[in-house]
């Protein structure tokens, strides 16, 4: 069994950890420039793709959020329940492709793409050469990037993982009424006349 406190550590670590390498990450690409590449086409897109993640709503974000970890924690579900590594790659695969296509916000994710899409807009030259300039991305702010993305999809992210998914497994399996069921059922399993006869045959 798990403790809370210790569950809330792990996550911190782990998204402090996911933030560092995610906004390292950035930087890196960044400066590779690798977004001109195309023509400019890949920073276009990455900047659309920042813009449209801090013009969300904060209701909206927190929906997007929760659908999003639906499906990525069915993944993790879905891979525990694999045998090969085969099996696995298999097994999330759908449930990923699935929230990226729908457009769900997962704010790990989002701790990269929002950051390339600030990191990019910086390039006053790359704009200009692409028709662009700052002011045609107005949402596309570090504090929108925290306050109007990060917090409310890490929030959505939260609920949806431990209520779409989390507690719909422990209403089926964990709640006391199955347990106890399920103890009972083994008690006269074990106690099984018929199973104490097959031992002796």
């Amino acid at each position: 069994m798990i403790s809370t406190p210790y569950l809330l550590r792990n996550w911190l670590i782990v998204y402090l950890g996911n933030l560092l390498g995610a906004v390292a990450t950035a930087v890196l690409v960044y400066f590779s420039q690798q977004y001109s590449f195309g023509n400019g086409a890949v920073g276009v897109t990455a900047l659309e793709i920042a813009r449209s993640k801090t013009s969300l709503g904060f209701v909206q974000a927190v929906a997007l959020g929760m659908l999003c970890n639906g499906l990525v924690c069915l993944a993790v579900w879905l891979c525990l329940g694999a045998r090969s590594t085969t099996d696995k790659i298999l097994a999330i695969l759908f449930p990923i492709s699935a929230f990226v296509a729908a457009g769900f916000e997962h704010s790990i994710a989002n701790m990269y793409f929002i950051p390339i899409g600030l990191l990019i807009q910086t390039d006053t030259t790359f704009l200009t050469a692409i028709g662009k300039s700052v002011g045609d991305y107005p949402s596309l702010t570090w504090t929108n990037f925290v306050f109007v993305n990060l917090l409310p999809v890490t929030l959505g992210n939260i609920l949806g993982g431990v209520g779409l998914v989390g507690c719909t497994y422990w209403f089926v399996y964990l709640r006391p009424e199955v347990r106890t069921a399920a103890s009972l059922q083994a008690m006269r399993h074990e106690h099984d006349p018929s199973r104490a006869l097959l031992k002796t045959d």
